[in-house]
């Protein structure tokens, strides 16, 4: 069974960045696609950023320009970089990872923002 395993979650100051990583337990080219999505208290939990096998990525609005997603295949990691971060980015983060039917998630990892 694919693990996925979140990390780099923190506390940061509104304008700040924190880079999230998420290590996978098998080759992240074995996926369709790669994502993160997060969670606020009181809301759904929505889209962050995604990137296919082919490196295609897509991006909430909320956060294009300021999100960055990225791989490592040779570290089996997907990253989510996320630069001058708001208040309103506040959430847990969730690794997602996809392969046909398949739908594999993260425990979570927490991002709070300091305003």
């Amino acid at each position: 069974q694919v693990q996925l395993v979140e990390s780099g979650g923190g506390l940061v100051q509104a304008g700040g960045s924190l880079t999230l990583s998420c290590a996978a337990s098998a080759s992240i080219f074995s996926f369709d696609a790669m994502g993160w999505y997060r969670q606020a208290p009181g809301k759904q939990r929505e889209l962050v950023a995604t990137i296919t096998r082919g490196g295609r990525t897509n991006y909430a609005d909320s956060v294009k320009g300021r999100f960055t997603i990225s791989r490592d295949n040779a570290k089996n990691t997907v990253y989510l970089q996320g630069n001058n971060l708001k208040p309103e980015d506040i959430a847990l983060y969730y690794c997602n990872a996809r392969s046909g039917v398949n739908t594999y998630w993260g425990q979570g990892t927490q991002v709070t923002v300091s305003s």
